[in-house]
């Protein structure tokens, strides 16, 4: 099969679409640009820090920017928050207390946030007492008959919603569906609405703060990072509520006013000005992986013609051994790491095995083009990143030549 032709037919097919990631690009450099000049960022500001860190200018300024783009009344974007996980437990533990509950409209949420909120004599929410239920998706959509029932029903003290699919088969969720949904809830509480961003932010052109969002959470080595952030997350939202997930940050009493740093801040805020770049990079390579493995046979979500809400595709393999080996695949074509060969493994924090392509500068870093799977029925494998679309273009292409041989 020549899979050139097949490349330019996708690329020519869906050129108003790439057109239009380049458009949403423009909209979101824009705002990224206008922030960094209203919010006076200086060289002075990629300084480090040590000991307790008061005082420490960069990181002020670091959370003062994020906030700016978000369009929020306040941030914390630290280099101490371990991963997304850690960051979202942070904010589930600093707004909830024991005897209260959370509702998540969006269904179970991803696999390593179960030991979090479900665990057993590990400290989770379950230990303290707060209760965290879960209304289904119908059909990868918000079921509107069953949140109301369940607010109806019993008074929670926080919405959760989770942008991405996570392991599930079904494509993330926009800002204006978001924004829905939450115009929705508010019909029943006003229980603030807490927003997991991981994977969405830059994908379109406003964020879910600018939807109704009380809060929003991500990951630093995820999109805002630009892929040269080495670790950190953020979270933005209304001021009372980001004081409180500061405090489960560091301590009780203290929240922001420490935290040190002993390298540089440019990677943060470098990466932040290109990502909404290397955004629409990572997008541009998610709808060709989309056009080219539907043309294959294979079904994806979501599809080349759908709209997305972040830079996630989820390709069904229906069989274990091709999910592994296309997953192979992506790793061989990876820069870092290449040789490797991937298995399926037990990593921490998930139920079933997991196999796990990443080839990354930034280990585990899912802008840059990973794959990941947990090896289970119906076998989907679940492809982002990309820091350049030539990169994915090329990585597609091996991993097509690999998989078909």
């Amino acid at each position: 099969m020549d899979y050139d032709k097949l490349i330019k037919q996708a690329e020519e097919k869906y050129s108003e679409k790439f057109a239009d990631i380049d458009r949403v690009a423009l909209v979101n450099q824009q705002k990224v640009l206008d922030a960094f000049i209203s919010c006076r960022v200086s060289s002075r500001h990629f300084a480090p820090s040590t000991g307790y860190g008061y005082g420490d200018d960069s990181r002020d300024k670091f959370s003062e920017l994020i906030s700016s783009i978000f369009k929020t009344e306040s941030a914390i974007a630290s280099p101490h928050f371990a991963s997304g996980t850690h960051t979202i437990s942070c904010a589930l533990f600093g707004l909830l207390r024991p005897g209260e509950s959370a509702l998540s409209v969006s269904g179970t949420p991803y696999d390593t946030l179960k030991g979090v909120i479900f665990g057993e004599g590990n400290g989770s929410l379950k230990d303290f007492g707060i209760g965290f239920d879960c209304v289904p998706l119908a059909n990868g959509n918000f079921d509107r008959l069953s949140i109301k029932a369940a607010l109806c029903k019993k008074n929670y003290n926080m919405i959760y919603i989770q942008r991405s699919p996570g392991y599930e088969r079904r494509k993330g969720f926009s800002v204006d569906e978001i924004g829905s949904v939450i115009d929705f809830v508010r019909k029943y509480t006003d229980a603030p609405v807490v927003v997991d961003n991981c994977y969405g932010e830059f994908a379109e052109e406003k964020e879910p703060s600018e939807a109704g969002a009380d809060l929003i959470i991500g990951s630093l080595i995820k999109n805002p990072g630009g892929a040269l952030a080495p670790t950190g997350g953020y979270i933005a939202g209304k001021a009372d509520l980001t004081d409180k997930a500061a405090m489960r940050l560091t301590a009780p009493g203290i929240g922001t006013e420490i935290g040190s740093y002993e390298h540089s801040y440019r990677n943060y805020y470098q990466g932040l000005f290109l990502a909404p770049h290397i955004v629409a990079q990572a997008r541009k390579g998610g709808l060709l992986f989309a056009a080219v493995m539907e043309n294959l046979g294979y079904k994806v979500f979501p599809c080349a013609n759908d709209n997305v809400g972040d830079i996630v595709r989820v390709i069904d393999f229906n069989d274990k051994e091709k999910m592994i080996k296309f997953c192979q695949a992506v790793q061989c074509a990876s820069p870092v790491d290449g040789y490797a060969r991937p298995e399926p493994w037990d990593m921490p924090g998930y139920d079933d095995q997991v196999i796990m392509a990443a080839g990354t500068f930034v280990q585990g870093s899912s802008i840059e083009l990973s794959a990941d799977a947990p090896v289970r029925a119906p076998y989907s494998l679940y492809i982002q990143g990309g820091i350049t679309y030539e990169h994915a273009k090329i990585a597609l292409k091996r991993c097509v030549e690999a998989f078909e041989r």
